[in-house]
């Protein structure tokens, strides 16, 4: 946040909230060759109703989360998250 309260996204974050965490991933997994067309940024509620910003990538078969409350990669439909929001290929575009 800044210091007017907003919510700032930062992608070279080493700390912060869900999304900070999210663009920190997908900016480094594109810069170790993972195709930006991948990468997806979800906007889910948790199992308690809580808003949570997480990092799909589509693999052949399975969409795989990266997600900073959890140490362990998970494919989507594990999780116990209801996606509300899901970025395209383009992270601008979502639906």
């Amino acid at each position: 946040y800044d210091a007017a309260g907003a919510d700032v996204w930062n992608a070279n974050a080493t700390s912060g909230d869900c999304e900070d965490y999210v663009l920190a991933k997908r900016k480094a997994l594109i810069k170790a060759g993972i195709p930006a067309s991948s990468l997806r940024i979800a906007y889910v509620k948790t199992r308690r109703g809580e808003g949570h910003a997480i990092l799909v990538v589509k693999t052949n078969g399975k969409d795989l989360v990266l997600d900073n409350l959890s140490a362990s990669i998970k494919p989507l439909s594990q999780t116990g998250y209801r996606i509300i929001s899901i970025s395209g290929a383009n992270p601008r575009s979502w639906s």
